[in-house]
């Protein structure tokens, strides 16, 4: 059974969403560790779900423990589920494409550089675009760059906010980790340049 390293830093709902995944035998994986760059909610669901939990703090030690912390789970891959601190070069050089990340936007659009929560569903407003969505992806040296696992579209209508698509996009984000980790966990894909190719 493949193993699953989750990356956390807030309320855990992604986190939550894989537990359950696992639970209802929706995802044949385990969840070998659950790492934190701060104390949070995360931290609370995992403890209660009987997974290993670690908090390791920002400071001038932070990416060599994180890279410990990582190496000592014996995960298959890394979920970065709401995971705010960026992750060094040496980090990604290390478990290269193992690393998912999710994006709210359809990349490469609004992706990259500056573009991270809100800014980025303002930024999709503004532009007068139809259509935004969500990306799974594998992390790379370029931000928000890597080989793009899935992506889900959203309608944007003309009465959307910043705040309602972002609330669309929350709705669609959890299936689509999930159909990601299990197009992972499977094996059965190849990476061509900037996509995942999968059966």
């Amino acid at each position: 059974m493949r193993s699953i390293c989750v990356l956390v830093s807030g309320a855990g709902t992604t986190l939550q969403a894989v537990i359950d995944a696992i639970g209802s035998g929706k995802l044949d994986a385990r969840i070998s560790k659950v790492i934190a760059d701060r104390k949070c909610m995360a931290i609370d669901r995992a403890t209660k779900a009987g997974i290993s939990t670690v908090v390791v703090k920002r400071g001038n030690d932070f990416q060599s423990e994180l890279m410990r912390e990582m190496e000592s789970s014996d995960a298959d891959f890394f979920l970065l589920a709401g995971f705010l601190s960026i992750l060094e070069p040496a980090i990604i050089q290390r478990f290269r494409n193992r690393i998912i990340n999710t994006h709210p936007s359809l990349l490469p659009c609004f992706g990259g550089k500056g573009f991270y929560g809100m800014k980025v569903h303002e930024a999709v407003i503004k532009s007068g675009s139809k259509f935004s969505g969500c990306t799974v992806h594998f992390v790379t040296e370029e931000i928000d760059g890597g080989p793009i696992i899935l992506q889900r579209a959203i309608q944007v209508d003309d009465v959307d906010t910043p705040e309602t698509l972002e609330n669309k996009i929350h709705a669609i984000e959890h299936s689509a980790v999930l159909q990601a980790l299990n197009i992972v966990i499977s094996g059965r894909y190849r990476i061509d340049g900037k996509r995942v190719i999968a059966p």
